[in-house]
């Protein structure tokens, strides 16, 4: 069956990762914090803060205000934000694809409420994105499979109709247990490839 929709993963596929252990690290060094303390505090609570059952203020606090610092939160935020960074090429060829194909597109993402919102504005990917099924705005994560299927009940499209672009094949595998087919991404050249297998190339290369 022809594909109508496209469900997306965020960090990795369109935007570099949001909050991932080489931007910790470099956050550690920038801020003189001990990286391995602040790690070890990150993992047992970042899953809490990605499923929008902590704010961002509570999860700094937990995590790195715990004591007095030097630096204000405000400080922190905005290095966690600066680290964000597109895709473009990627960014074109879906926005491309979605105004060729007229297909749909669902974002699929582990990420917090204030981090998403960010990178939803910043880098204007609701112009390219139809929904967005963010861990923090539906309270499941990936590999969960129940955000899969509430992304399922939001496209409302047949799950033969569906690819969805990972850039973790874990997330890939899940998702196929529900009859979602799933494309591991790598890279742009390697995802124009399996899109085209599927009936998705377009006519003319979009600019980068």
């Amino acid at each position: 069956m022809k594909i109508t929709t496209l469900f997306l993963d965020v960090g990795g596929v369109l935007l570099t990762n949001g909050w991932d252990r080489h931007a910790r690290r470099r956050a550690a060094e920038k801020f003189s914090l001990d990286y391995e303390e602040m790690n070890e505090r990150h993992h047992l609570t970042f899953d809490t803060y990605e499923q929008g059952k902590l704010s961002l203020d509570q999860y700094l606090e937990r995590v790195i205000f715990y004591e007095k610092r030097r630096f204000t939160p405000e400080e922190f935020r905005t290095f966690m934000f600066d680290q964000s960074r597109p895709f473009p090429e990627m960014i074109d060829f879906i926005s491309a694809l979605k105004k060729e194909h007229n297909i749909r597109t669902i974002v699929v993402s582990n990420e917090g409420r204030e981090l998403t919102e960010y990178r939803i504005r910043t880098f204007r990917l609701a112009q390219i994105i139809d929904a967005f099924v963010s861990s923090s705005f539906v309270h499941f994560r990936k590999p969960d499979e129940d955000i899969y299927r509430i992304a399922l009940d939001i496209s409302q499209t047949p799950v033969q109709q569906i690819a969805y672009i990972d850039d973790r094949s874990m997330f890939i595998e899940v998702a196929g247990n529900l009859g979602i087919r799933g494309i591991h991404h790598q890279g742009l050249a390697e995802t124009r490839k399996e899109l085209a297998k599927l009936g998705l190339s377009l006519s003319e290369t979009p600019a980068s």
